[in-house]
């Protein structure tokens, strides 16, 4: 064997197998082997960096750039918030049209973003018509998944995609070319939901709701929240004085939650926990009154009737519980809430945690958050609103008081938003339509630079930029025709469909068990050459790769699946079951399509 495919084959092989058991994370994975191409003198030095040059990888910035701008301004919250208000209350036309409106949406912005923007909505309409949201959320994330698959923009693999076919000197695709197939799969998605979801979502009974009610009293209601604030004082003789938050087991031991405690004149919300008690002080605490009691009696607490210091927090026009779920890219995810300081950072008390399905209450304060963790917090809702306003957080109780944004802004958002896709429309290239289009928004203000380089997800520029040149490697090497000789020896001489199934299968395997970007990375020169030797043309072939590696639905390990597992309560027995029909109705979708329209 030829000593470079010899160490391409090598590289491959631990890379893969790094990024199927997360060894370390993936970005640090592509950079290694990155190097390791690099350094083995497979590549040279330009070709091993080539990958930072990668039309993919600008094409990717902007897109996030642009997500991030009509989010920010508030666009596809009003679009989210104007297909809600029209659907009715009937299950399937809920996640019909729900699915439909996210996978629209995640055919030009990133999918995942998609699924946070309609999240909240989701949760709202489950708690208000007494609907499980075991049986509303998954057919909303598979559909964003599939609606990646409307545009060349949709997802990385096929913004990657036409970077591997100009490696192999082939002409790129346009940036609707693959919307054909995409409305396919998203309606066949959507189908499938509405005819088969209620034999392969999980099920509860649900019950019809009474008289109108406020959001407040609906989430208390739901999650049997503890409503009433009792107020005391701290004595001079109180065991407490002296004593920190944490100290005083006000959490854990009583189960109680501090809204705030009085310094002089002054109000401190949400005490941290290394806030120290003194004699004098006036304290807002929330519980049951069994709890309560036996707080103040061992610590000999003086009972008061109202604390005028913590009047806005009785107020429901200015304080309340609210739900808040942590995001993927959410800063909070994979620390605690001690490491966090949520409470010194934004002045909101954390009442409770859903997690994985599991309800949490009392001290919760080392538990590790996971994305789609979901928060009750209570607190003022100006601190609230500094929470919504921040990206590494999903606020879904709706409430007034909001920051005022520039009307105009929505508008120049939108203008650069429509000017990126008309100029990719008349055949410019992706990558530098769609970065004109995130330029032009920093340009008209719609977002500041700052905000811009924040949008920026570097964890995936890097996974692209370093794996890139292996595609690259495996093509200059002849790695990507011996492998693909292997296979069509198993395949070779048989019907061109037994060819494209062959290539879905794989692809939607690599996809189950590593990074979507990293399976068409390793096969979009495996698949090329495949074409060659079987005689086919291999453009389709690469792009149904790119298409298939969206193909993740019996496990959770694609992004919005793994986002939307802990608000849905599903355990990974549920994505098997309604995984399986749905990677099933994919295959049997994309093959035909690709054989008698593209091939």
């Amino acid at each position: 064997m030829d000593p470079g495919i010899l160490t391409v084959l090598v590289i491959l092989t631990a890379t893969v197998i790094a990024l199927v058991f997360e060894v370390v994370r993936i970005d640090v994975v592509a950079l290694v082997c990155m190097l390791l191409l690099g350094w083995s003198g497979v590549l040279t030095p330009q070709e091993t960096l080539s990958g930072f040059s990668s039309n993919a990888v600008i094409a990717m910035i902007a897109v996030m750039i642009l997500g991030r701008g009509i989010t920010k301004t508030g666009i596809m919250d009003r679009f989210s918030r104007a297909v809600l208000a029209k659907v009715g209350t009937k299950k399937s036309s809920l996640i019909a049209v729900m699915s439909l409106s996210v996978g629209m949406l995640s055919g030009f912005i990133q999918n995942i973003g998609a699924a946070v923007l309609f999240l909240p909505g989701i949760l709202n309409i489950s708690r208000r018509e007494k609907i499980p949201a075991s049986a509303l959320i998954m057919p909303i994330g598979f559909a964003a998944i599939l609606g990646g698959t409307l545009s060349m923009v949709g997802s990385g693999p096929l913004i990657l995609i036409n970077d591997m076919l100009r490696n192999a000197d082939l002409m790129p695709y346009g940036l609707f070319s693959v919307t054909p197939v995409g409305i396919l799969l998203l309606l066949s998605g959507i189908g499938f939901f509405f005819l088969f979801g209620r034999f392969v979502l999980p099920q509860s009974e649900s019950r019809s709701s009474g008289k109108p009610v406020s959001e407040q009293d609906k989430l208390i209601e739901a999650l049997h929240l503890p409503h009433q604030i009792w107020h005391y004082s701290i004595p001079p003789d109180s065991a407490l004085a002296g004593k920190t938050t944490e100290q005083s087991g006000v959490w854990g031991e009583y189960d109680l939650n501090i809204l705030g405690v009085s310094h002089g004149r002054e109000a401190e919300y949400a005490p941290w926990r290394e806030t120290k008690f003194e004699a004098g002080q006036e304290m807002a605490l929330l519980g049951s009154e069994e709890n309560v009691r036996k707080f103040a009696s061992a610590y000999n607490l003086t009972h008061q009737d109202r604390a005028y210091r913590f009047s806005t927090l009785n107020d429901p026009e200015h304080a309340g519980f609210a739900e808040v779920i942590i995001p993927p890219r959410s800063e909070m995810m994979g620390q605690t809430i001690r490491q966090f300081s949520l409470r010194r950072r934004y002045a909101v008390e954390p009442v409770m945690i859903f997690s994985r399905g599991e309800g949490v209450r009392g001290d919760f304060s080392d538990r590790q958050i996971l994305p789609g963790d979901t928060l009750i917090v209570y607190g003022l809702w100006e601190k609230i609103a500094d929470l919504k306003t921040n990206s590494d957080f999903v606020v879904t109780t709706p409430f007034t008081v909001e920051k005022k944004q520039n009307p105009s802004k929505p508008w120049r958002a939108a203008l650069c938003f429509l000017g990126a896709i008309g100029l990719a429309m008349t055949g410019a290239p992706i990558s530098l339509a769609f970065f004109t289009g995130a330029i032009a928004m920093v340009l008209t203000r719609a977002l500041t630079i700052q905000e811009a380089y924040q949008a920026i997800e570097w964890k995936v520029v890097f996974l692209l930029a370093g794996l890139i040149p292996l595609g690259v490697a495996m093509q200059k090497t002849g790695t990507a025709a011996f492998l693909a000789e292997q296979v069509m020896s198993l395949v070779q001489g048989g019907h061109p469909m037994l060819i494209l199934l062959t290539v879905a299968i794989l692809s939607t395997l690599f996809s189950l068990f590593m990074s979507n970007v990293g399976a068409i990375v390793v096969l979009a020169p495996l698949v090329v050459s495949m074409a060659q030797i079987g005689g086919l043309d291999p453009r389709p072939l690469a792009l149904m790769a790119a298409v298939c590696a969206a193909n993740s639905f019996v496990l959770p390990t694609h992004q919005v699946n793994a986002f939307l597992m802990s608000s849905g309560g599903y355990r990974n027995a549920d994505y098997l079951k309604a995984g399986g029909g749905m990677t099933l109705l994919f295959l049997a979708v994309v093959v035909p399509v690709f054989y008698f329209f593209y091939l």
